[in-house]
């Protein structure tokens, strides 16, 4: 009872503190170990490189919330693959994708949440396997065509209620589509993830998400003080007019997020920047009956103090009748951990610390620690009575290498 006193004061005084300054923020494990760089590089043309990726990690989560029950995850991924730029303008990737937890032997067809439903008894034995190829093409200066893996996760720059961080660990590469432009003014990220295929006759889902991520510059990003505004959209897609084994299975929900956030660079030496961001959320269910709900909502204030290796964070969370695709369930009013039990307005105050270091290029490091002081709330079981769940606090820790060399092998 004392421990969780002094660790909800504890939540309390970094979130008043953060607000009481002005606000910047730059990500740092999101850039230095989990985004991947999907520019470019024209000097290149004629090289054949192979290229080492990985991503070591170990997650523990203490939860203790009804919203998810706690879990680690202690493993790694790896990607070896050839690299190759026929032109300066178009590169090409092939390898493999790799994924092994510690401990495991039986691995489902695919690592998405509860995709494994929709693939059914499909296992893989020993390590979770995928083969790996990328195409990206520079249509012009500003605008990239990318098939095959595409550049996600990290790389979409979602918002935190949109999508889920461990997801950079556990999940798929992404597959399918993509357009990336950059300008002065505005970066636009649009793609489609295809996860899952169906032939006619099969017994699972067919599956995939569109999606939109761009931000929008009010002012010169090198500004001492800098304007932006981010709009994000998911929409996912089940079922198709081939699958014949589910009735009436067609399901399309549809997240978005948009927001407005200031940066401010500080002439410190060792504060660098702050960031105060305002994110609103929304659910829509266009099609089908697999959520409870048809709309929802959610609001997410932010702020995060940058230093040059370490980044403080602090949060606050309140939705009504909301459901994250790709979220962690904390941010949502539905039960993972007791199917059907619903919450009403659930909500957080959250406070978190990064440490993040680049040794040298393709070597990085990343430690995380968050605490999550869950509000007091109401719930209807599958019955539909309502039940009291009172304030409690999570953790999540959790330490990541990142490891890509790339060798030259020969230049044409």
């Amino acid at each position: 009872m004392i421990c969780g006193l002094k660790i909800t004061l504890f939540v309390k005084l970094l979130f008043l503190m953060l607000c009481s300054v002005p606000f910047i923020g730059i990500a740092q494990i999101n850039e230095r170990v989990y985004m991947s760089d999907s520019r470019l590089d024209s000097t290149k043309k004629g090289e054949l490189s192979f290229e080492i990726d990985n991503i070591s990690f170990f997650q523990n989560n203490e939860f203790s919330s009804g919203l998810v029950k706690g879990y680690t995850l202690p493993g790694m991924w790896v990607q070896p693959k050839a690299v190759f730029y026929p032109l300066g303008s178009i590169k090409l990737e092939a390898g493999l994708h790799m994924l092994r937890y510690w401990g495991a032997n039986k691995y489902p067809n695919f690592a998405y949440t509860d995709i494994a439903k929709w693939k059914g008894s499909q296992y893989q034995s020993g390590v979770h396997w995928l083969p790996y190829f990328r195409a990206q093409f520079a249509l012009t200066s500003k605008l990239d065509i990318i098939l095959g893996n595409i550049y996600g996760a990290a790389n979409h720059g979602l918002a935190d209620p949109l999508y889920n961080s461990e997801l950079n660990l556990s999940a798929d590469p992404e597959a399918g589509m993509q357009l990336l432009y950059k300008s002065k003014s505005v970066d636009v990220d649009a793609w489609i993830n295809w996860e899952s295929f169906i032939f006619e006759g099969d017994t699972h889902q067919e599956a995939f998400t569109v999606g939109l991520s761009s931000q929008v510059r009010l002012n010169d990003a090198s500004k001492k003080v800098h304007f932006y505004l981010p709009l994000q959209v998911l929409a996912q897609h089940r079922g198709g007019e081939i699958d014949t084994i589910f009735t009436n299975s067609i399901q399309t929900n549809i997240n978005a997020a948009v927001g407005a956030g200031v940066t401010v660079s500080v002439a410190d030496h060792s504060l660098r920047q702050l960031n105060f961001e305002l994110t609103g959320v929304g659910l829509y269910q266009q099609s089908g009956k697999w959520l409870p709900y048809t709309w929802g909502y959610g609001i997410y204030p932010k702020v995060t103090a940058s230093f040059k290796y370490v980044r403080l964070k602090a949060a606050y969370w309140t939705c009504h009748n909301f459901v994250s695709l790709l979220g962690s369930p904390f941010f949502g009013s539905l039960s993972t951990a007791y199917p059907g039990r619903q919450y009403q307005n659930p909500g957080f105050i959250y406070a978190g610390f990064e440490y993040s270091k680049t040794f040298a290029k393709g070597f990085s490091l990343g430690v995380d620690l968050d605490v999550y002081r869950h509000n007091a709330v109401f719930f209807a079981d599958p019955k539909k009575s309502l039940l009291y769940e009172k304030a409690t606090v999570s953790f999540g820790a959790g330490v990541y290498l990142r490891i890509n060399p790339t060798f030259l092998l020969k230049k044409f």
